[in-house]
């Protein structure tokens, strides 16, 4: 392979919304490459406005800098266009040969980084990990709960927003597709041992998921989101060294600063890989709240947008969050690193013909 070839063979590690990424690549010679970016908006209620795919878009381009200097080769991107009313984003990358570049630390860690959703040690990050954290999230600035309180305060805010997630149909559609019962790995979705729930809960959900008539049964008379988010979301809440929110110092109101945050989000996540930390994503938060603020109806369960109304409140009352500025929440901690993760498409599957 040429090297532009084995720097995006390693850009493909990056981590995206529910494992669905959004990109494919065009090589245009030994140093160029288009990067087409795409976004779920019309297929998933987490994608508001291609935002969440804008985001890793950034994770993409920051990992392929991060990859190129390990073959001595800084990079240069340049946002081209919008294509399809903004549903599609090109971004050319340049590769600059330079024996002023050296490996980037990071480098080693673009295959390991992964998602834990079961509990981690609810030991303190250490002062170096905070301080190393901070400054890989540069511009960004990074947001503490790390005391018992701190934490059960995101924990519980995560459990409601979980009760959201779980009783609407739009997410329910979603998840539907995005999980892959019975495995381990999964290269395209997320595989059922990496969801984070025990087996009886599993085969249970993969039943009740069946079909949306189901879901209601279950949620109406049999308590059936209980579990799950229990599982899910309260116990791994509370069952962190910390959460962390990482705030911009404006909105992220255009694709460049989304981009921009992209990068030290991945910055961020290949740090916590670096330092033995696990990590998980907690986004929903930050996007059912988004809808509230642009007064954005996202469901036709009337109790949903309520309860997501009152959410959005705790997010900025109880938690202390900026919604405005927010853009990404995760919780980090030590822990043992996942049995059970996503994989990616292979390179060829993600490889779009130039011309």
């Amino acid at each position: 392979m040429r090297a532009i070839e084995l720097i995006l063979d390693e850009a493909r590690w990056a981590p995206s919304g529910d494992n669905t990424q959004p990109w494919r690549f065009e090589v245009l010679d030994d140093t160029r490459a288009i990067i087409h970016g795409f976004d779920t908006r019309h297929e998933c209620v987490y994608d508001l406005d291609g935002h969440a795919s804008q985001l890793a878009h950034g994770i993409l381009l920051e990992t392929l800098s991060i990859a190129a200097t390990k073959h001595g080769c800084r990079t240069e991107i340049r946002h081209l266009d919008e294509l399809e009313d903004g549903l599609h984003q090109r971004y050319e990358i340049t590769l600059i040969r330079s024996d002023a570049v050296t490996p980037s630390p990071l480098a080693d860690y673009i295959r390991v980084r992964s998602v834990q959703r079961r509990p981690m040690k609810t030991q303190p990050l250490s002062p170096d990990s905070v301080k190393a954290l901070e400054e890989a999230a540069h511009p960004l600035h990074v947001q503490w709960f790390a005391t018992a309180a701190e934490r059960w305060k995101i924990a519980r805010l995560n459990f409601s927003n979980a009760e959201v997630r779980l009783t609407i149909k739009e997410a329910y559609e979603v998840h539907r597709r995005v999980i892959e019962w019975g495995t381990r790995f999964s290269e395209d979705r997320i595989p059922e041992a990496a969801v984070g729930i025990d087996p009886l809960t599993a085969r249970l959900m993969k039943w009740v998921m069946g079909s949306w008539s189901r879901v209601e049964f279950f949620n109406t008379w049999l308590a059936g989101t209980l579990a799950p988010r229990l599982q899910l979301d309260l116990l791994p809440g509370f069952m962190c060294g910390a959460h962390a929110c990482l705030n911009a110092d404006g909105p992220t109101d255009t694709i460049e600063r989304r981009v921009a945050a992209g990068r030290a989000i991945a910055r961020f996540w290949l740090t916590c890989a670096q330092r033995g930390l696990q990590l998980q994503p907690e986004m929903t938060p930050l996007i059912f709240a988004r809808y509230v603020r642009k007064n954005r109806v996202f469901t036709s369960n009337t109790a949903a947008n309520e309860l997501a109304q009152r959410n959005h409140k705790a997010l900025a009352n109880s938690c202390q969050i900026d919604a405005e500025r927010a853009v990404w929440l995760c919780r980090v901690g030590l822990g043992a690193q996942p049995k059970s993760r996503s994989l990616r498409k292979s390179l060829a599957e993600l490889m779009q013909r130039h011309g």
